[in-house]
């Protein structure tokens, strides 16, 4: 097979090409910008392209098809000639449903936790020896990719994103895979820019539940009273497993214990969001085979997913996590997380207004009090960002009225946090936790270099 990516440099994109190049197609592709670290993964592949931007040539005859990526623009020139040719033109998800329309299909959907539940699946299945393809948000550990695409495993876990499919496709990824097991972990509204109205958002769930295949089975947080509504009505031939946070935990010198089975478990996670995504973990692992005791063996040996209340620095003074969180309901959880875990800890945590709902005036009053379990908070945003998602100015006044924390610290440059994260943190009497969370990076802050200076090592 011969296969054209445009825009192969996405996240989603690259894997999906370093996949099917492993599994012997014929790969490549093009895009007018490349980030790391997409740009080293394709160079150590050879799928790099020689030079950027589109170029019509690139399609020929002789493409079998062309995948579509949500960074090209609906009159992008190599897709208009995929057209003119008559070429069968392809979104990422598509793409992975053509792949896997023979397998047992596991696909993770919800506003918060996707990612995590799907790294511990795969963590399970990884020890367990069991053959599964995959796609997951994230890099984990153990994994060399973040798609895999084979001939012979019979279960694919994939992470739901309800995003736009394509340029030229708007619906939700996760309407297009079918599953035969479905996850939701939870529905907190977000990508405002797609979805003006919460019940149009909630829609796409209730839309999701009814592509599940026929006696399928579909396992939700029960403790959500919207995402309960539409279970409901769901269709009658879906097996039901409501899940929720398990009860039998407890918290000892900054480390969760788990019992279960008259076992207890010493985690590598923690937070309550956490110990609700292993209970969902384990029920997928179930229809996949795998028993309680061996799920809990297993799970006790997880660290983690990339970003998701990631370790940065641990001292004898502190430390530093880094994560993904950036929507209020995320936001809530991994503050809550940490200043539980370490009740005795100062708690710094910072945020990043980053993505086209956070900054957006409609969406902000949603983040009342989500910062409020933290010591001191801060947000970051940067008036550039805003400009480029042509959204009006935000005032500092307007951001802490938004959160609902007269104490709320609001910096519009970068640096000037730095500095005072770092003053703050060093100052501090008592062990101190810094928190650092955004889909994006502050601006290209170097988290390690921030917590070296914190904490002196």
């Amino acid at each position: 097979m011969n296969i054209h990516f445009i825009a192969i440099g996405g996240a989603a994109m690259h894997n999906l090409a370093i996949a099917l190049h492993k599994k012997g197609y014929s790969i490549k592709g093009s895009d007018d910008e490349i980030f790391e670290p997409s740009k080293s993964r394709l160079k150590n592949y050879g799928l790099l392209p020689e030079k950027m931007g589109w170029y019509p040539e690139n399609i020929t005859k002789d493409t079998d098809a062309v995948i579509l990526g949500m960074h090209a623009r609906e009159d992008n020139s190599e897709l208009l000639k995929a057209k003119e040719l008559g070429i069968k033109i392809f979104s990422y998800p598509e793409y992975l449903y053509e792949q896997s329309k023979n397998k047992k299909r596991v696909v993770i959907a919800g506003s918060h936790g996707k990612t995590s539940i799907t790294a511990m699946i795969l963590h399970v299945l990884n020890m367990m020896d069991i053959n599964c393809d995959y796609m997951v948000g994230a890099q984990l550990e153990g994994f060399e990719v973040m798609v895999k695409l084979s001939e012979d495993a019979p279960y694919i876990i994939i992470e739901g994103d309800e995003y736009l499919t394509s340029p030229i496709d708007r619906r939700p990824k996760f309407h297009l895979y079918k599953p035969d097991v479905a996850v939701i972990s939870g529905i907190a509204w977000d990508h405002i820019n797609v979805f003006p109205t919460f019940n149009s958002y909630i829609e796409q769930f209730d839309i999701f539940i009814n592509k599940i295949t026929t006696g399928g089975a579909l396992i939700y947080f029960e403790d959500d009273e919207n995402l309960k509504k539409i279970v409901e009505k769901a269709p009658a031939h879906l097996r039901k497993y409501p899940y929720n946070i398990p009860p039998d935990f407890y918290i000892d010198n900054g480390v969760t214990f788990l019992k279960a089975n008259d076992k207890t478990y010493h985690l590598q996670v923690f937070g309550k969001h956490n110990l609700a995504n292993i209970t969902a973990a384990r029920y997928v692992c179930a229809e996949l085979g795998v028993n309680d005791d061996d799920f809990y063996n297993a799970i006790a040996l997880f660290k983690g997913a990339s970003k998701r209340l990631e370790l940065v620095l641990s001292s004898s003074k502190g430390n530093m996590y880094k994560d993904f969180a950036h929507a209020p309901s995320k936001l809530k959880a991994t503050v809550s997380a940490l200043k539980d875990q370490y009740p005795d800890h100062m708690l710094i945590a910072c945020l990043e207004l980053h993505t086209f709902s956070s900054l957006n005036e409609n969406f902000l009053p949603l983040y009342k009090d989500a910062m409020n379990n933290a010591d001191i908070a801060c947000v970051y945003f940067n008036p550039h960002t805003l400009e480029h998602k042509k959204l009006p100015p935000l005032s500092v006044e307007k951001v802490k009225l938004f959160f609902n924390n007269k104490d709320l610290l609001v910096f519009d440059n970068s640096e000037t946090m730095k500095k005072f994260v770092i003053d703050n943190a060093k100052h501090q009497n008592s062990k101190v936790n810094v928190l650092m969370m955004s889909s994006g990076n502050f601006d290209g802050l170097v988290f390690e270099d921030v917590a070296s200076q914190i904490f002196a090592v």
